[in-house]
């Protein structure tokens, strides 16, 4: 990545890994159901990149699929073993999957694909997948519907604002794969004010911040929460939304489609 400050950031998990473990949310079945569903043939052998301590890895064994969760940083790939010991685990990154060409039937991507070199990583999913397959790029942020919720994440908007590129991410073409299509599944996870104060900790620009900037973010949150009455009085519902995008892998000549328009591009 060519931003030395986003590829800081992408790299920061690590340091945060058992809490990232501990306190980032789940994901809905009925989400990872809806990203399979759009796979030709029934699915089997499926591949969670960029896995991290394995949050979406748990989903999709859940189901009884075969997963392989591909994951670069030693930390949250030791926590990721912890928590799925069913699961294969490789070191590996997204613009170099250590796997066969054709090699699994979807490609499941929970809360990273912002992070990859996007026109690269299209590339080689596209590569590990059969055609038919289906690329699963899946976001958890907070419901701003709520209002208590949209006030709390602009509060603590330096630290807990969605990428704008998530939404970007919604315009990515590339031609081994049929357009994106995308939905959004309502959810919630049991919190604590300081499980919520946890959680945000795990986000990349707090961990990277001078700590006291992250002291003084995480000091405005908890005064709030400490005086909002869905929050102050023990454990609440946070809810949540997950946004899932799908992309089936096209049939045909994939190495001549490529030669022939020039790789992948994200849209304006």
């Amino acid at each position: 990545m060519s931003d030395p400050t986003h590829a800081r950031r992408a790299s920061s998990f690590g340091a945060r890994a058992a809490a990232y473990a501990q306190h980032r949310p789940d994901y809905p079945r009925e989400a990872i159901e809806w990203g399979l569903s759009g796979t030709s043939g029934t699915p089997r052998r499926v591949l969670d990149l960029g896995a991290g301590t394995g949050k979406l890895t748990l989903g999709l064994t859940a189901l009884g699929l075969d997963v392989t969760a591909v994951e670069p940083d030693p930390e949250m790939r030791a926590e990721l073993e912890r928590a799925v010991p069913s699961a294969k685990s490789l070191a590996g990154q997204a613009e170099r999957i250590p796997l066969a060409d054709a090699a699994v039937d979807a490609v499941f991507v929970g809360q990273a694909f912002h992070w990859f070199d996007v026109p690269d990583a299209m590339t080689e999913i596209g590569r590990v997948l059969r055609p038919g397959g289906v690329c699963v790029p899946m976001w958890n942020y907070e419901d701003e519907s709520v209002p208590w919720v949209a006030e709390f994440t602009t509060l603590g908007r330096d630290g807990a604002r969605r990428p704008a590129s998530v939404e970007n991410m919604r315009e990515v073409t590339h031609p081994a794969f049929e357009p994106f299509e995308s939905d959004r599944f309502r959810h919630t996870q049991r919190r604590t004010a300081e499980s919520l104060l946890e959680t945000i900790a795990t986000y990349s620009l707090v961990i990277v911040s001078a700590p006291e900037e992250s002291a003084a973010l995480l000091a405005r949150l908890r005064q709030f929460l400490s005086s909002n009455p869905a929050t102050a009085n023990g454990e609440f519902d946070l809810p949540l939304i997950t946004t899932v995008l799908r992309a089936r892998r096209r049939r045909g000549n994939f190495a001549l489609d490529l030669d022939q328009s020039g790789g992948s591009t994200l849209g304006s």
